[in-house]
């Protein structure tokens, strides 16, 4: 499975205050890609996007998008208190990169 990391994503993991929470989150993401799908708990949220749950610290959410089997797109990250926000970025970069036709 490959995974392509959008530059909101990739800001918002290095930034992440957290390293032990930033290590799970990335621990869980090369699970993933080892498993060749996506593990643990998911849930659509709308436009195509779809969020990777972690019930740790506030609540960890990492937005992503799925073309066929084998690409992941991830947009965002953020916590629970955050999701609708979030929610609205993530899609609003999916649709950005679909119009520009990387999507």
């Amino acid at each position: 499975m490959e995974f392509i990391y959008t530059s909101d994503f990739e800001s918002w993991i290095q930034d992440l205050r957290d390293k032990q929470a930033r290590k799970c989150i990335m621990y869980r993401l090369n699970r993933c890609q080892t498993a060749g799908r996506i593990v643990g708990d998911t849930h659509p949220v709308g436009g195509g996007v779809s969020e990777l749950r972690f019930d740790f610290g506030p609540g960890y959410r990492v937005y992503f998008a799925q073309k066929e089997s084998t690409l992941i797109l991830l947009l965002a990250g953020g916590e629970k208190h955050g999701q609708n926000r979030d929610i609205r970025r993530a899609r609003v970069l999916l649709q950005e990169m679909k119009e520009d036709g990387q999507w």
